[in-house]
């Protein structure tokens, strides 16, 4: 296991099917691009201000993922699968925002930091 990491995640490119469902809704797509991918995961502190004011805010995470060779864009979603006893095991987080490091693509010290908000679906599928 790489330094640092914490849980190993798999990523998924999310797309939308180009055939429209039979009321005309797009339909969402998902495929597995990644898989068994060294991370660090971390939740990020709310805004004590909303807080105290009792407004909602939304849950933000970073993931810090290894190596920085891949292609992860916005709206993919990384799901943790190790370790088994994780608190968010087997959930999903939709990536808001990819930042990669200023190492070189071939230095083993680089890495992309991810932005990402829970994903819940909607509907369970039957």
């Amino acid at each position: 296991m790489i330094a640092g990491s914490n849980c190993r995640i798999n990523i998924w490119h999310i797309d939308y099917d180009p055939n429209d469902d039979i009321v005309g809704g797009a339909v969402t797509t998902g495929s597995l691009v990644y898989q068994n991918v060294y991370a660090r995961f971390q939740s990020d502190r709310e805004d004590m201000i909303f807080l105290q004011q009792g407004l909602e805010t939304t849950r933000t995470f970073t993931f810090t993922v290894f190596p920085s060779s891949m292609n992860i864009y916005e709206r993919d979603e990384l799901e943790v699968i190790q370790p088994t006893d994780h608190k968010y095991y087997g959930d999903r987080f939709r990536v808001m925002s990819v930042r990669y490091s200023d190492f070189n693509i071939r230095d083993p010290r680089n890495y992309i930091i991810l932005h990402a908000t829970r994903s819940v679906e909607a509907h369970e599928r039957q």
